[in-house]
């Protein structure tokens, strides 16, 4: 495998001009997938609980993970970076003659940032609601308690029927400034999600 492999950068080298074969361009591209993959992995938020309430006329989510940012998130969020975390929720009718049928989807977004003047860490919640907080802790531990989240009108969904609930946690990625958008690419410091947590729910 060596000897291959030098042969195929010694060529590389040796012709700058020669146009690459779809082959080699396969090759070179797979070495970089291989090289990048552990970069990649995202780094893990812990899923702990979540359920499904009546209130009134509508089902409410409580969901409990546990995130802790890893020490790039919070040299980034000290220097003026801020953090956008997005909760997903979906529910599913499953359908043993098609794909199963996505009857509600809906998100909640947060906006973790840093005031450097007053050294508070401010969290927004859907752009109209936010608070000042003390420490980085507290805002962690507010955005990894999720309660009382309408997600379902009753209506939506039938008496007696089993559906397929899922909600994860994870840094949206896609609202950060482009230079740490293409960090996140290659970087697990900045993939930061966690696993779907699953169950059945019965009207």
């Amino acid at each position: 495998m060596t000897v291959s492999s030098t042969r195929f950068w010694k060529s590389a080298v040796d012709n700058p001009s020669r146009p690459m074969r779809p082959t080699t361009l396969l090759r070179l591209a797979l070495v970089f997938l291989i090289a990048w993959a552990p970069l990649a992995r995202a780094d893990t938020i812990a899923a702990r609980a979540a359920e499904l309430r009546l209130e009134e006329d509508r089902y409410v989510l409580d969901a409990d993970f546990d995130l802790v940012l890893n020490a790039t998130l919070e040299e980034a969020i000290v220097r003026g970076v801020p953090l956008y975390f997005v909760v997903e929720f979906e529910l599913q009718q499953p359908r043993w003659y098609w794909i199963d049928d996505t009857v509600v989807s809906n998100t909640l977004s947060y906006r973790l940032s840093y005031n450097a003047l007053t050294r508070q860490y401010r969290l927004s919640t859907g752009g109209a609601f936010y608070q000042n907080l003390p420490t980085l802790e507290e805002a962690q531990r507010l955005i990894s308690r999720v309660r009382g989240r309408s997600v379902i009108d009753k209506s939506a969904v039938s008496k007696g029927v089993r559906y397929e609930a899922a909600v994860r946690l994870r840094l949206d990625t896609t609202q950060l400034p482009k230079p740490f958008q293409i960090s996140a690419l290659t970087s697990r410091d900045w993939s930061l999600q966690s696993d779907w947590v699953r169950w059945s729910f019965t009207p």
